[in-house]
């Protein structure tokens, strides 16, 4: 079953009021029609990064996730060391639920080694992400490429009225034990459950 948010005005002006300040607020990100990031696609990144920092806030991670109460959220980079430094630009000097946040850039031989909380995989290769996201013991994990969610990504950005949005696959964050927030939800395009 997948869950289509109503295309009603009311419902997007809503949408577009309680997006901008939940997910971009304080990020330093402008919120851009793709086709103006066309020209710049370092804005897109920059776009993306933000709400990288922001899905942060919005997902319980289990007891498990943390080895004591002062290890960071940690956040990996997989193809994309552009965003793995504006992560770490946004990032530097904050905390989320009173935790500091850690961003690193990731290889692939990386990712069974280095166990983070927020694995993003950038790129437009479903079957790549898909491998690397079976390769990564990351609790929440945000891709780019069409047909993602089907791959096992609690999270994949996509491009919608030319804007950057995100759909969300419930079942991948259930299997990954991670709780996602009602207002993150109330926000996304798309909530996944279930077979699709």
């Amino acid at each position: 079953m997948t869950i289509t948010q109503p295309d009603r005005p009311q419902r997007r002006l809503a949408c577009r009021a309680l997006a901008l300040p939940l997910l971009l607020a304080g990020a330093g990100a402008p919120l851009l029609p793709v086709a103006a990031q066309a020209a710049a696609p370092a804005l897109e990144r920059r776009v993306k990064a933000a709400f990288l920092y922001k899905f942060l806030g919005y997902a319980d991670f289990p007891p498990q996730a943390f080895a004591d109460a002062a290890t960071p959220l940690s956040i990996g980079v997989v193809g994309a060391d552009d965003m793995a430094a504006e992560l770490t630009r946004i990032a530097t000097g904050r905390m989320v639920a009173g935790r500091t946040i850690a961003v690193r850039a990731l290889r692939e031989q990386d990712l069974a080694q280095s166990p983070v909380h927020l694995l993003f995989v950038a790129g437009q290769d479903g079957p790549g992400a898909a491998r690397l996201l079976r390769a990564s013991p990351a609790w929440l994990t945000v891709t780019e490429c069409e047909g993602c969610l089907q791959h096992g990504s609690v999270i994949n950005f996509t491009i919608v009225d030319e804007r950057v949005r995100f759909d969300v696959s419930l079942d991948a964050a259930e299997k990954k034990n991670v709780k996602l927030s009602s207002r993150l939800l109330t926000v996304a395009n798309r909530v996944q459950k279930g077979a699709s």
